[in-house]
């Protein structure tokens, strides 16, 4: 890629991408030499994040009166099985419009599942999402009053929901830009079917492994780990920059997607909103990183999203656990601790994420149930670490309980 030396166009040259899926061994290679890690890692919502769709993994359910999504009166949504395989179809006027496969899911689970469908090499978003908090069949975010089957999935949707898509090359082209406008590729972009590997698995975080495993085969001798990323030994932003790369909110890319690896500097790749936004302009969907920027302990401190999270397992739910990371840095020595009077007599080390990272609803993510008019948002644990007084006030309550 270079840039012509015209204001207003960008010159975007066919040329080999710095990684190919053929430098990717897949996860499963990996638990060959770190089994207890893998074994644990493929229970995470980072792992189930995309999967080709099935029986198991598809939430919503295909049972008769369970199966459909009335968008207005004259067009609804039937989930159906045929020929073993998983359809959305849509009904206008009681007649059948429009039929697209289930192809791929997107979205664990915990808080619902997106799916996508194959058009030759095309990928597509399906009208009808599942949202877990009320167990149903609802309209994808977006598809308010009108089913569509003709919204495109580009890379940039894909980078965050998998590890890799390889996309099938374009050529060379000039298009004209706007002022102030970057790069960005186009919808309708073209994949392989094949060169993929679902969910954000391994080599998201520690870089192709093809290399590394062949190494360690012909070497089984060496012990210190070659043609790896290991997160750990990245500086602070660099550790960050590849969180930020799927939580850091719309950025808007200057390079191709996938072009961004572990250990690289975010900037290079993304047009970055400044770290100054105000936390509440921040949607709790999405930025994780933008509100946890905002916030004193991360202001305050070297702390990175590892410093709470281990990717390796499904931590959903452990609030002991993370009070206790809390704990590491606010604690009566350090003159920092819970100001809470009677804190003992609510067991606060238990649990200081409900009252200073609690659940907010999101204005993003809203979904329409069936027969409502009025969208549910989707509740989500904020990033932003601060105190919420009302938040503080419900958890007392609920202890007296």
């Amino acid at each position: 890629m270079c840039t012509i030396g015209v204001v207003g166009f960008l010159f975007i040259r066919a040329s080999t991408p710095p990684v190919q899926y053929s430098e990717f061994a897949g996860g499963q290679a990996c638990a060959s030499c770190h089994k207890a890690i893998y074994d644990t890692h493929i229970h995470t919502a980072h792992y189930h994040t995309s999967e080709p769709a099935n029986e198991k993994n598809v939430r919503g359910s295909f049972a008769d009166g369970k199966n459909t999504f009335q968008f207005n009166e004259d067009e609804y949504i039937a989930m159906v099985r045929r020929n073993g395989r998983m359809y959305q179809i849509d009904y206008f006027n009681g007649k059948e419009h429009q039929t697209a496969s289930i192809d791929i899911t997107t979205g664990s689970g915990k808080r619902g599942q997106t799916y996508l469908y194959w058009e030759d090499k095309k990928l597509f978003q399906l009208p009808i999402s599942y949202f877990t908090p009320i167990d149903q069949w609802t309209n994808s975010p977006g598809y308010i009053n009108r089913a569509r089957f003709n919204r495109p999935i580009t890379s940039r949707c894909l980078e965050c929901h998998s590890t890799w898509f390889q996309k099938v090359p374009s050529s060379d082209l000039v298009r004209p830009l706007a002022e102030g406008q970057t790069f960005d590729e186009a919808g309708n972009e073209e994949f392989s079917r094949t060169d993929i590997i679902y969910g954000v698995d391994c080599e998201k975080c520690h870089g192709p492994g093809a290399r590394h495993i062949a190494f360690h085969k012909n070497n089984p001798q060496e012990k210190q780990a070659r043609f790896i990323i290991n997160p750990g030994k990245l500086s602070r932003q660099q550790e960050l920059d590849m969180c930020r790369l799927c939580h850091g909110g719309g950025l808007v890319k200057t390079r191709p997607s996938f072009s961004f690896m572990p250990g690289d500097t975010l900037a290079q790749f993304f047009q970055l909103p400044p770290d100054t936004t105000d936390p509440h302009a921040i949607d709790v969907h999405g930025n994780q990183y933008g509100l946890l920027a905002s916030s004193k302990c991360f202001q305050g401190s070297q702390m990175t999203c590892g410093a709470c999270h281990n990717p390796h397992r499904n931590e959903e739910g452990m609030l002991a656990e993370f009070s206790a990371r809390c704990m590491n840095c606010h604690n009566p020595g350090h003159n920092n601790f819970c100001k809470l009077k009677n804190k003992e007599k609510y067991n606060i080390s238990s649990n200081c994420i409900d009252c200073h990272m609690p659940e907010l609803t999101s204005r993003a993510i809203m979904v329409l149930q069936q027969g409502e008019n009025a969208p549910t948002p989707a509740s989500m644990r904020t990033h932003y670490i601060t105190i919420y007084p009302e938040e503080t006030k419900r958890f007392l309550r609920e202890k007296h309980k």
